[in-house]
């Protein structure tokens, strides 16, 4: 093998040895990442059922004290 095509080959294994040490990190960021949303899209819809039923209470049960401006 050729002098020049031994250094062209052990520059393209770094690379990929590189490639590969990128890609994992970015799997690993994006699982994370996509934990975090799914968490967050249930917190969300938990906070809209609780604000559904805060609203449908105040509509179902008006008050009876008058406000504070009378």
């Amino acid at each position: 093998m050729s002098d020049a095509l031994a250094k062209r080959l052990d520059a393209l294994e770094v690379r990929v040895a590189y490639q590969d040490e990128t890609i994992e990190t970015l799997n690993k960021t994006i699982t994370s990442q996509w934990s975090e949303i799914d968490a967050l899209n249930r917190r969300v819809a938990e906070l809209r059922e609780r604000l559904a039923d805060a609203e449908s209470r105040t509509v179902t049960q008006p008050s009876s004290e008058k406000p504070p401006h009378y």
